[in-house]
């Protein structure tokens, strides 16, 4: 029987490296360590980037949760590839000059500028 949800969270990569980091190597079955193993190759912020970008794109630009933490996790780095995360969200059309907006404030986050 499914346990009843009480909250869900959106968390990026980094954020789930982090919990997974928490347990012991025993805490942890074939397929969290699987998932430890993936965040650790594919993680392209440390924590505290990937925090300080997803509420700076939530707050600033009003972006929902998710689609912020997808675009941390991707980390675009062209107006086109960001325009692919506001597809499915809302509102479904951004203007442009928004998306350059939003771009350069990923671009500071981009390893290696800062």
């Amino acid at each position: 029987m499914p346990k009843n949800i009480i909250s869900q969270t959106y968390i990026s990569i980094p954020e789930v490296r982090k919990k997974l980091e928490e347990r012991t190597a025993e805490e942890l079955d074939q397929f969290q360590r699987r998932a430890l193993d993936y965040t650790i190759k594919f993680a392209k912020l440390d924590l505290k980037k990937a925090q300080k970008l997803k509420k700076e794109l939530v707050d600033k630009f009003s972006i929902e949760e998710k689609t912020a933490v997808q675009i941390v996790n991707c980390m675009p780095s062209t107006v086109e590839e960001l325009r692919t995360f506001f597809v499915s969200s809302r509102p479904r059309i951004v203007a442009t000059t928004q998306l350059e907006e939003i771009l350069k404030i990923i671009l500071k986050y981009h390893p290696g500028t800062q």
